[in-house]
């Protein structure tokens, strides 16, 4: 076991050593050369010594202070949690050091660039330090300093009025993730002490996947584990082919051992056995940047189109495996269909060979114009396909984020279920690569098992549709707007919402605005409805845009000014936990969420509830770590005065497989589908587009993983608006985590991708300042002239703040790209598919 002291504190030996060798070799140097012109004891310069033997003779300077290490992680949303240790003098924070712990340096969860940023965020001069109370327009910023008491008491008398007015169900936890800590966000419990709140269902990240895929792999679907996708560490092991789709981990898990990492190995143990790397994608992105030979270009939106031109020739070639398809799926083909849906030219066969409802034959030369691949490049892909041993076909979580997304997806996973490749060494299911199984310690809970705290309100809001639920939540309901209500509390009110939300709680999240479709609907629609009618309350570190439209702003402590202790992040496989103690003291009068909380349930009675009978922050730390879930794994953890002697506890996990127990025996691993096989064909979906009241009767829920447009997708430019226009994760950002940081932007400017060709046609030249106009908004943003993105198609940065003045000209000059995204929920999932599906047009500014 690895001791913190044995890592660290030799620094502070090799600093003073360093100082005594310096001293040494003053005489060969130069005594200026070491001393200079150093401050003395009174606070004026010394003047440096003239001679070697001066130097000797002069008192010793000050001893440097003494570092303070302390442990953290970091605690935003990219999926990697990775390792800081943090040096401390005198009480504040002066720099930061990663994770260097363990001898294979494979094995470090080393922070990326933007994370070691992280101390411009904890000392920035941005930082909330006092709670404030709006006195001007919702998104104006205007705010005035109130006292704490005042701010418990104006948030105990909103929320009690929200309750006793409309409800529990009127309270809504909007969905946020700028904070991951086990401790870092007892909201849920505090909520279910007065009652609960309407949740969120799904996330902005995997909001298709997540409604759409249980459909085709089975109720226990989940994009976090590593049953339904094989790991990375599996395609370095065995696979000869890999196959991305919208998938660039330099870009979205860039840490050390994050994904990024782990595709280094692959790309190196691929081509050494000698496969190939294809990372289909409209930008060159910055995981194929350096090899571009890997990158097969495709127009943004059309992923489902290659897909079925690559299945065609599968068919053509007498390359699907029939035997696989017949015995582990259901709606490949007549024979496969269910019973209800024979005899309709409703499989997915028919659909590819242009028997089935649309009569077109999905070849190669159908999907060239589509997707902007030569046909020929086309077939040369499948036969990569059909030759390879275990190819590994993998998608990211972009191509979901279209309009047509809920297709999209699954039809990126007919690949290798095409070819049976699923299930078997060195293949994939077609999501994204493995997360962790194994998670060591849990976090606050929401409620008590047999306790005074529980589940106050079961009902939950696809996290896109919460903007209609505040406007019109009475008029949706199950049917009508994708409402989940397990528990049947809208059975009484024919399963519709009984209000309409009017108390959001946003805790360390900016999905108001920022990172919310249509922004500026977003503005008109919160604007028009009274203070008496809406109440938001916002409780983060820095001023985001999402806070400018609250009614009450807290000031949070970071982790790194608190206890704390997290586990290792989704996107890094391995297991993992770090436990630090305070690095610095909380600026102003931020507070700690959990020390705020406890005196606001106080208000309410439920201190002693909240609390578990007088629990401090600290303690739930302790008692988390100590009731941890190593057991269930056969894992011997480090004790809790260990952990708290060496920061960070590591493990490596075991490779995976996805779907590899359904393959190996799938009647007794049956998928929790009606029939237990991969439903390629799903009656449920059927049913539900027949029995749902559908916002768009032009879009409906697709049995089937067809290509289907989309709204604002393939086909729908206009004059007005002649080019396609898209958002993609940029490295200087996790979401708009980081994006107030100046350096960053400085180094990772915030700059629209367009292609020569389309830059000429508008007389752009790199670097220009350019307008983007949308249906939805307009955003002035730098010009990236760069052959990296396919003509017809422009990209930019989601994340970056908004800088709009909203009684003006509305003109987003901070070039956030949901200024752009049309507000235009999906017809399952009700997910936000416009993050990547818009139109646009540009010009120079």
């Amino acid at each position: 076991m690895v001791k913190n002291d044995e890592l660290t504190v030799s620094r502070r030996k090799f600093v003073k050593g360093s100082f005594a060798g310096a001293v040494a070799t003053a005489g060969v140097l130069g005594g200026a050369s070491m001393f200079g012109c150093s401050p003395s004891e009174e606070g004026g310069e010394t003047t440096a010594p003239e001679s070697a033997e001066e130097a000797a003779s002069m008192p010793a300077p000050n001893a440097l202070p003494e570092d303070t290490i302390t442990w953290c992680q970091c605690n935003v949303n990219c999926g990697g949690n990775c390792v800081f240790q943090w040096h401390s003098q005198d009480g504040k924070v002066t720099y930061m050091e990663t994770d260097n712990t363990g001898d294979d340096e494979n094995f470090q969860a080393r922070a990326c660039l933007r994370g070691r940023s992280m101390r411009r965020w904890l000392n920035s001069s941005e930082r909330l330090l006092y709670p404030m109370k709006r006195v001007g327009k919702r998104g104006s910023g205007e705010f005035e300093q109130i006292t704490w008491d005042e701010a418990l008491d104006l948030l105990h008398d909103k929320l009690q009025y929200t309750i006793d007015t409309w409800g529990n169900e009127a309270i809504y936890r909007i969905y946020a993730t700028g904070m991951y800590s086990t401790t870092g966000n007892p909201s849920k419990r505090f909520l279910n002490c007065i009652g609960g709140c309407v949740d969120q269902l799904y996330d902005y990240s995997t909001h298709m996947l997540q409604a759409i895929m249980p459909f085709m792999y089975g109720t226990q679907f989940s994009p976090y584990d590593n049953v339904h996708a094989s790991s990375f560490s599996e395609a370095e092991a065995n696979s000869d082919l890999v196959v991305m789709f919208g998938n660039s981990p330099a870009e979205t898990r860039m840490g050390g051992i994050n994904a990024v990492w782990d595709f280094a190995k692959v790309r190196e143990a691929v081509q050494s056995r000698g496969g190939k790397i294809v990372n289909i994608d409209y930008r060159l992105n910055e995981t194929s940047s350096g090899h571009p030979e890997e990158w097969l270009p495709i127009r943004t939106g059309t992923d489902a189109a290659l897909c079925a031109a690559l299945i065609h020739e599968f068919i053509a070639d007498g390359k699907t495996d029939e035997d696989f398809l017949s015995t582990y799926c259901v709606g490949w083909n007549e024979d496969t269909m269910p019973e209800g849906s024979k005899g309709k030219n409703l499989s997915y066969y028919d659909y590819i060979m242009g028997t089935g409802y649309d009569k077109v034959e999905k070849t190669p030369e159908w999907a060239a114009p589509i997707t902007q691949i030569p046909a020929d490049t086309i077939r040369a892909l499948a036969a990569d396909l059909e030759n390879a041993e275990a190819p590994f076909v993998v998608q990211g979580w972009g191509p979901q984020r279209h309009t047509n997304g809920e297709e999209a997806c699954r039809a990126i996973c007919m690949v290798p279920i095409a070819l049976g490749k699923i299930g078997l060494p060195g293949t994939n299911t077609g999501q994204r690569e493995a997360e962790p199984p194994i998670y060591l310690v849990g976090s606050i809970p929401g409620a008590d098992e047999n306790g005074p705290v529980t589940q106050g309100c079961s009902i939950l809001i696809p996290v896109y549709q919460w903007l209609n639920v505040v406007d019109h939540g009475t008029e949706m309901g199950v049917k009508k707007g994708g409402i989940v209500d397990p528990a049947g509390e809208l059975d009484d009110n024919d399963g519709m919402l009984h209000t309409n939300i009017h108390f959001i709680w946003n805790y360390a999240g900016n999905c108001i605005t920022n990172q919310h479709g249509d922004a500026n609907k977003v503005y008109d629609v919160l604007n028009s409805i009274s203070d008496d009618d809406l109440f938001i309350m916002t409780w983060d570190t820095v001023m985001t845009d999402s806070a400018k439209y609250s009614d009450l702003i807290l000031p949070d402590a970071m982790r790194s000014e608190q206890m704390n202790m997290q586990t290792q992040g989704y996107a890094e496989y391995y297991a993992g936990v770090t436990v630090g103690n305070p690095a610095q003291e909380a600026p102003g009068e931020c507070r700690s969420s959990y020390d705020v909380l406890a005196d606001l349930a106080e208000r309410f009675d439920m201190r002693d509830a909240f609390t578990n009978g007088g629990m401090t922050h600290d303690d739930w730390v302790k008692y988390l770590y100590e009731n941890n879930f190593s057991e269930a794994y056969g894992i011997e953890m480090p004790t809790w005065d260990e952990i708290l002697e060496q920061g960070v506890f590591k493990l490596p996990v075991d490779p995976s497989v996805g779907l590899k127990a359904f393959r190996d025996d799938p009647e007794a691993n049956a998928l929790g589908t009606p029939s237990g096989k991969i439903e390629i064909y799903s009656e449920q979906l059927a049913a539900l587009n027949d029995e749902w009241e559908l916002e768009y009767e032009d879009e409906p829920i697709q049995p089937l993983p067809i290509f289907n447009p989309g709204f604002h997708g393939y086909g729908s430019v206009t004059d007005e608006y002649p080019l396609y226009c898209t958002g993609f994760h940029h490295k200087s950002r996790t979401h708009s985590s980081y994006g107030f940081i100046r350096e960053l932007e400085q180094v990772a400017r915030q700059q629209l991708w367009i292609n020569p060709m389309d830059a000429e046609a508008r007389g752009i030249a790199n670097g220009d300042q350019v307008i983007v106009t949308s249906p939805a908004g307009q955003i002035k943003i730098e010009a990236k002239v760069t052959s990296r993105i396919v003509p017809g198609t422009i990209a930019v940065p989601q994340g970056s703040w908004r800088k709009a003045d909203m009684e003006g000209d509305r003109i987003d000059e901070g070039g956030c790209v949901n200024t752009l995204s049309v507000y235009h929920p999906t017809p399952y999932a009700k997910g936000n598919g416009p993050a990547h599906s818009m139109i646009a047009e540009v010009a120079k500014a």
